[in-house]
């Protein structure tokens, strides 16, 4: 029911026609509902990351498999090499199973299995670097039976026997022994299924034999060679009929395109849209880089759950709609070829696999599709709490939280895309699916590298207030102009933005304005990264409308109430005024925190050049430096002005207003070395902005102060 009011909101804000489904919010809510139960019962197991002194490099799953009874007999070798000496090591197995046996070189070694670890004792000492092969023998009823991770349940409207797994992100040790960590990738798997001969077997990579058994069972043996994190591998199992596509990827060479139907949903419609996944294959093969998987396959197989689980080479699917198709394909690139490190950066895999859904619809319906899309996962991102990197990787439904992790990760790399450009988005995309990551695993430091790398610039401020900060901004804004010569007009710019969290307290941006002036239409990118800030902007022919963001780059929310705009100096926020009447002056300027930068007329009130020679750093560096402070600032009735003087002086201390017109003197005589202190009362001077001026033996100090 969620997805189909997802479904009606989008035709009701683009005429375009999207392709019946949405494949981030069904495949998050296929993994939630999946896993759900780790949020009320995270269990030992999560004691992630497995066993770190040994690195899986091959499994072999030889499963034999009852329906009838919902039985599991598995013996599964490991090979693992050992980082460094050791005597024993651990898999995760999940303690519901029976283990019979473990036996390391055809010989029984002895072991132990309790609270979902299977400790092993070696039979001699491994060094550092040696592989060791092991054997474990075991059996059982899966620990998720029609819940999850392995499950023997019916498909097409309870018709039709099928069995299988959906792992991630802990199901792994439920069915069978694993370093249950994402990171610890298999250089290669072997999955051999044995099933009464009503069903047919489906697992990674290419299918290397079937063996009629005289029990009235099968064997599939599917061979995988390439790297594999343990939550992809898969099993499926139904009575399926194969439907065959070809990927032709050059001139001489395709790849089989695979979908194991259950045959009453090879329909029309079905065969339509799955016949569109070699179109999909080609067109992220251009954006991406070529299919991972090119010398196995890609391909789907029908399951009892609602969304997809992009299992390596062939995807576990509940429906045929084109964009949970799109969204499970680009999985092959981003979460399958480059594994996200751990689940804490799961948008990698779930944020970019969304964004290939964008991919697909710009497409088939251009900039326009492309949009409404987006629009649509605006929408949702808007509705996200907490940050995308997941604070609280023990609970799937934070893992998998379809608003922040789809779709708020997918707003990211739309929003990238809208700062660097299609050009160099797209070879950031694919330079980080070719770069050292391949069949590997990575971090967002590790993809913002790649995209620094090839922007030849720092993104931090995108990455550290997107990724691990909260929220998104509302802006304000409001402008004028002055006419200059030759028809050119200086438009006063001042934006603010607001966000609800305090991390970030604001959001640094590129923002776009478009600029409709009697002459032309243009754009101005303006670097926002204050919360309030002015600009001034240089366009031909009197401006008559100004937009931000008119091309919807960022995720934001705009405020109707235009600003006013500031027209005069004292009107400036955080702003110090010092009165210049002489050829070299100094002042001292009290601030609330540390100095980071202080700019000469940063909304160009004066016409002026700037010298680059550095500023004078110290207090020490100035000739015959005082202190000076006013207080309360702004004051009432009653005001305090302290200094203090190196060498006796004659100290003429007065009050001026903004026209330069001295308004009272406070004092004018000869002080000794020392802090002094004057005081008086206002009660006589109107409300308003006036300049008290300190001046002693050639030097003039300066304070701004405010009278309420």
């Amino acid at each position: 029911m969620r997805t189909f009011k997802f479904l009606i909101f989008l035709l009701l804000i683009s005429p375009v026609s999207f392709s019946q489904d949405d494949g981030s919010l069904q495949c998050a809510e296929a993994k939630i509902r999946y896993f759900g139960r780790l949020s009320q019962n995270p269990r030992s197991r999560l004691a992630y990351p497995g066993d770190d002194n040994v690195d899986v490099i091959y499994y072999r799953l030889n499963l034999s498999l009852t329906y009838t009874t919902k039985y599991l007999i598995g013996d599964v070798l490991v090979n693992l090499k050992a980082k460094s000496n050791l005597t024993s090591c651990f898999l995760d197995l999940n303690s519901v199973l029976k283990v019979d046996s473990v036996k390391v070189a055809g010989k029984k070694v002895n072991f132990a299995h309790a609270n979902n670890r299977l400790n092993i004792t070696l039979s001699k000492t491994l060094a550092a670097g040696q592989i060791v092969s092991l054997n474990i023998f075991y059996q059982g009823l899966p620990a998720t039976t029609g819940l999850g991770s392995f499950s023997f349940g019916l498909i097409n409207q309870k018709k039709s026997q099928a069995m299988w797994s959906l792992s991630e992100p802990y199901g792994s040790p439920d069915w069978f022994p694993s370093k249950d960590n994402p990171a610890d990738k298999a250089d290669s798997s072997d999955v051999w299924i044995t099933a009464p001969s009503y069903f047919v077997s489906v697992s990674n990579g290419t299918l290397q034999s079937v063996v009629t058994n005289p029990n009235n069972t099968k064997t599939y043996r599917w061979k995988n060679r390439y790297p594999i994190s343990p939550y992809l591998i898969s099993v499926a199992c139904s009575n399926y009929t194969q439907y065959k596509n070809y990927y032709k990827y050059n001139a001489t060479d395709s790849m089989l395109v695979s979908h194991f139907v259950q045959p009453d949903n090879l329909t029309a419609a079905n065969k339509k849209n799955l016949d569109q996944t070699v179109t999909m294959l080609k067109v992220f093969s251009e954006k991406f880089g070529a299919y991972p998987f090119l010398k196995e396959k890609y391909g789907h197989a029908e399951c009892g759950f609602g969304g997809g689980m992009e299992h390596q080479t062939c995807t576990s699917i509940g429906s045929y709609g084109q964009s949970l198709i799109a969204h499970e394909l680009a999985h092959q690139w981003f979460g399958n070829k480059i594994t996200c490190q751990t689940w804490e950066h799961i948008w990698l895999n779930e944020g970019f696999a969304t964004y290939g859904e964008a991919i697909w619809q710009e497409y088939l319906g251009g900039k326009k599709a492309y949009n409404a899309f987006i629009q649509a996962q605006m929408v949702r991102a808007k509705n996200a709490t907490g940050s995308i990197f997941v604070r609280n990787a023990s609970n799937s439904d934070e893992i998998f939280n379809s608003n922040r992790t789809y779709a708020k990760g997918s707003i990211v790399l739309h929003m990238l895309r809208g700062i660097v450009g299609d050009e160099k988005f797209f070879q950031i995309l694919r330079t980080y699916v070719s770069s050292k990551f391949a069949y590997a695993n990575a971090t967002t430091k590790d993809f913002q590298s790649v995209a620094e790398a090839v922007m030849g610039q720092k993104l931090d401020y995108f990455f550290n207030e997107w990724i691990y900060g909260e929220g998104f901004p509302t802006y304000s804004f409001g402008w004028t102009y002055q006419q200059k010569p030759n028809n050119v007009y200086r438009i006063n710019l001042r934006v603010k933005q607001s966000t609800r969290t305090t991390e970030p307290s604001f959001f640094t941006m590129p923002i776009p304005f478009q600029i409709k002036t009697s002459v032309k239409d243009s754009t101005a990118i303006v670097f926002n990264n204050q919360a309030e800030q002015y600009f001034n902007i240089d366009v031909k022919g009197k401006p008559i409308t100004i937009t931000l963001d008119a091309q919807n780059w960022i995720l934001k929310t705009l405020n109707s109430t235009p600003l006013t705009l500031i027209t005069a100096i004292d009107e400036l926020p955080n702003t110090a005024i010092v009165f210049n009447n002489q050829a070299e002056q100094y002042f001292n300027i009290d601030v609330k925190g540390k100095q980071e930068t202080i700019t000469l007329d940063a909304q160009n009130w004066i016409l002026k050049t700037l010298n680059s020679t550095p500023p004078i750093t110290t207090i020490d560096e100035l000739p015959n430096s005082s202190y000076f402070k006013v207080y309360p600032n702004p004051a009432t009735e009653n005001v305090t002005v302290e200094f203090k003087l190196k060498l006796p002086a004659k100290v003429n201390l007065k009050m001026m207003n903004l026209e330069g017109q001295t308004v009272c003197v406070l004092t004018n005589e000869l002080f000794p070395v020392g802090m002094h202190t004057i005081k008086t009362t206002l009660t006589s001077i109107p409300e308003g902005v006036y300049i008290i001026v300190l001046e002693q033996q050639g030097e003039v100090l300066v304070q701004k102060l405010v009278i309420k």
